[in-house]
Formats: C-alpha cells, structure tokens, sequence
C-alpha cells in the first residue's frame, strides 16, 4: 500500500497545483555540485523561477548505472571538484531553503542510502528539506529497510516502473512509491532522444490504472515537443535531464542557457496536446 508522509504529501501538492493551472508538473534535473556548489545552487534557483515545479538533483556518484554520458561526465566533474555526499545534501538544504514551497527530490544509488556512507541517511535527508528521493537500482523486494526509514522522516521514496516491467508487477512496484510514480519511458540508459516510443501512452495508462499516485514520465525527454507528447499520454508531469544538463555547456556555466531551455520545457507543459489522429 502506498506509503503516506510529509514528504509526499508536498510532492502531490505540486502535481495538484499544476492540474489545476491546466498543465501537466515540470521537474527538471540537475547534478548537485556541477560543475561546483555555489553554481549547482544557482542553476537550481534558476529551476524554480523558470517554471519548475518539482527538482530532481542528483547526488554524484563513481558508478551511475542509469545514467548516460551527459550524466556521467557532469558527476564526474562533480567529484573531481571535490563533491561528496555530505556536501550534496548540505547543496540541498541550501536549496530547499532558498525555494522552501517548492519540493526537491534527490536521486541517488543504492550504494549511497543504504551503505556505509548513507548511515541515518533518512535523518540525514530529512534535515536538508527535501521531500524524498529516487533510487533507481532499489526495487521493493529489496527496499523494506529504506522505506522504513523514510517513513519514519517523513519522506518519499520515489520507485521506477520500467516498459519490460509486467503489468503485475508494475502496479505492485506503483503500490509501494511514495509522492509519485516514475514512468522510465524507454529501455537503457538517461539521455536525450529523437523521439519517444509510441507504447508510452500504453504504459502510463497501465501504470495509472493502478495507482492513485501521479505519473511522471522520464528518460529520453529533450525537447518542447517531446513534453506535449508526454502530456498528450496522460501523464501527470515529465522529467528532464540530460538536454538541460548539457545547456550548461562543456563548464557547466551558462545558467541562462538551461533557463531559457527550462521556460521553453515549461511553456510545453502548459500547451494542448495536439488531438489524437
């Protein structure tokens, strides 16, 4: 059964309000400590004042499984220049106090939260502010410890229901998230694509089917026209991360560029879908 807490409840919130201004969430993800904190925080702000509704920050790591080059540079960059965990949540704290209505998730590996250096890692999240997380390589017949702990703070933990995921299955996973159901909208790795796969609509059907939480669809987006497909699913908000990490340019930089790329992907979220041939 889906787990309830402060957390979620914040992250629901945000789908609300979004509905209710005839859109579909925007949740834009970026690298905490790319390419340093004090711009990491930047381009985080620069998030929510483009239209963000929901962040997705992620917590660099040496082995990213999900992630694709764009992705796995900018967290390279991130740790080269000296970014830890305990600093990635620190960067979030700073967000969360510098936007406190907006909600911020972080997405992390297994390694990270239930490993030697995620001790207390529910306390620990719980105290920057954030409302939950994504784990990508934790599934719930492995995540029992994790949400316990989330619960207990108040937190969400976000699970993925990927397109080779049975429908069985995939309403089992859909039960047990918190906040919001990840809809992974292609097989593979993060990155941007040149179009989305046409059984989408399918799988966000199926997944809202069996779940009351939102849906929000990611992996692949890039593109305005791709946020008004993911809308035309159905879909309760959209995901974007590699397009918008890769506007910071090869410094990791230009803040501007990601804006006007974050207010054109928000724009997107609040246009009709065009109408079913």
């Amino acid at each position: 059964m889906t787990r309830e807490t402060a957390g979620s409840s914040k992250i629901r919130h945000a789908f609300s309000q979004a509905q209710s201004a005839g859109r579909i969430a925007f949740i834009p993800y970026i690298v905490g400590g790319y390419p340093d904190t004090r711009t990491s925080e930047a381009v985080a702000v620069a998030a929510f004042d483009a239209g963000a509704d929901i962040l997705e920050v992620g917590l660099p790591y040496s082995d990213p499984l999900a992630d694709g080059i764009t992705v796995q540079r900018a967290s390279s960059a991130a740790l080269a220049a000296g970014a830890t965990l305990a600093g990635s949540l620190e960067l979030v704290r700073g967000i969360t106090l510098a936007r406190p209505d907006r909600p911020v998730v972080v997405m992390g590996y297994v390694n990270q939260f239930l490993g030697p250096s995620g001790r207390d890692i529910g306390q620990r999240l719980a105290d920057t502010g954030a409302a939950g997380a994504i784990v990508p390589d934790l599934t719930p017949d492995e995540g029992g410890p994790l949400e316990e702990a989330f619960t207990r703070h108040g937190l969400a933990l976000i699970y993925l229901v990927a397109p080779t995921t049975p429908p069985e299955r995939a309403a089992w996973i859909a039960s047990r998230s918190g906040g919001f159901v990840y809809c992974v909208s292609l097989t593979g790795v993060t990155g941007a694509r040149q179009s989305l796969p046409p059984r989408l609509r399918g799988m966000v059907k199926q997944i809202k089917a069996a779940s009351p939480l939102p849906v929000a669809v990611g992996f692949g987006v890039s593109r305005p026209e791709h946020v008004r497909s993911v809308a035309k699913t159905g879909a309760d908000g959209v995901i974007v991360g590699s397009a918008l990490v890769d506007t910071l340019g090869p410094d990791g930089n230009d803040v501007e560029r990601f804006a006007t790329l974050c207010r054109e992907l928000s724009a997107a979220a609040a246009e009709p879908a065009p109408a079913a041939a």
